[in-house]
């Protein structure tokens, strides 16, 4: 079947809302496979960014378990708290005790005990800083690391690091305890990349714990509670600020993990929308992957859809009942904004492999690269 203009499938469509458009018309394809078995009565919209006019809807505003497209947010409310060139720091300094050391940070989300991760990702390697308090003290055998600002599980990574050459006590440091030391020299410090990098990272391998982190840290600086209820108000008052509806969000994590988070397409689709339209968020946008290329999306759409290869920048997201795309598709020479949340998937990976697919081939029927230019 010929393509046929959005208009005349209006009726067609019991429970799909198509608005003409005048710049995309969806071939028939889009449309029959909006309506397959694989999704599970989806939630699917389509904008044109440029205009703010929908061209596709079905469900928009219902509430569903978005998987790792509510990274979108958590990124999103970061770079609005912090922006893109907000590094964290962490120092370690002596004390006038010869065994006591202060560990102070700014609860960098981006610290590892992995070399390897600290080379390849530019990740800001915590060991150092103990080797730093090695080198100048060689005959220690054992410390005490008066923390504060530090996550205790990166102290932890830590501790297993050095785990059978120095015996490292942690404890934290508060205002409270006037018996805890106070620095008298620093040492040694570390510093990660800009937040732009992190954010980068975080969206396009979905890293479930800097997303949580961030969240979290904005949260907190935002004078929110570092807990689920505070990361709500963080969501809540990033996208308001932005304009992007929020009627019915519930957040349980900054990940998309929980089971019991709940977002509409439409709040997704929005922030999207945004996000393109905003010089100050593009760093959000550059982060995606590439459909066939890069990150969570390197090995889609290469089989099951090949025309979109290239032409699709999306935050990929699954949990056991949930298949989540949402993001960016070149048609020629314009991009629209897409949002997918297939939530009543069965649990089985077959199932889940089927309503990517059918997703692949919605984007790809139609994906258009742009035209080249003299």
């Amino acid at each position: 079947m010929k393509p046929l203009a959005i208009a005349t499938l209006c009726g067609a469509l019991l429970s799909t809302t198509l608005v003409p458009a005048h710049a995309l018309s969806l071939p028939s394809t889009f449309i029959s496979l909006s309506k397959s078995p694989t999704l599970r009565s989806p939630g699917i919209l389509v904008i044109d960014p440029d205009t703010g006019q929908t061209i596709f809807e079905h469900s928009p505003g219902r509430l569903r378990a978005p998987a790792s497209v509510l990274k979108l947010i958590s990124t999103t409310t970061a770079l609005k708290t912090f922006g893109p060139e907000k590094k964290f720091v962490t120092t370690i300094s002596e004390t006038s005790d010869p065994s006591t050391f202060i560990l102070a940070g700014d609860r960098d989300p981006w610290l590892t005990a992995s070399a390897y991760e600290a080379k390849k990702y530019h990740r800001a390697y915590i060991p150092a800083l103990v080797n730093a308090v090695l080198a100048a003290h060689p005959d220690l055998k054992a410390i005490t690391l008066e923390y504060a600002n530090v996550n205790v599980a990166d102290l932890t990574l830590l501790q297993h690091f050095f785990h059978g050459r120095i015996e490292i006590t942690v404890m934290p440091l508060t205002n409270a305890q006037g018996e805890l030391a106070q620095p008298t020299k620093e040492i040694s410090k570390i510093s990660s990349p800009a937040l732009s990098e992190i954010i980068a990272f975080t969206l396009l391998y979905s890293d479930n714990q800097l997303a949580t982190r961030l969240a979290v840290l904005s949260a907190k600086s935002l004078g929110f509670a570092g807990n689920v209820t505070g990361i709500q108000s963080a969501f809540e008052k990033s996208l308001k600020e932005l304009n992007v509806p929020t009627g019915g969000l519930l957040v349980q994590d900054g990940s998309g993990l929980s089971h019991a988070t709940r977002v509409s397409t439409n709040t997704i689709a929005s922030l999207l929308v945004e996000i393109k339209k905003n010089p100050d968020l593009h760093f959000i946008y550059d982060g995606l992957p590439l459909a066939g290329v890069t990150g969570t999306l390197k090995h889609r759409f290469v089989k099951d859809a090949p025309k979109a290869v290239g032409l699709v920048k999306a935050k990929t997201g699954w949990i056991d009942n949930t298949v989540s795309l949402a993001g960016y598709v070149t048609v020629g020479s314009k991009q629209y904004v897409f949002a997918f949340i297939a939530d009543h998937i069965i649990n089985r990976e077959s199932a889940r492999s089927a309503a990517r697919e059918t997703i692949d081939k919605m984007l790809a029927s139609i994906a258009k690269p742009a035209p080249k230019t003299s």
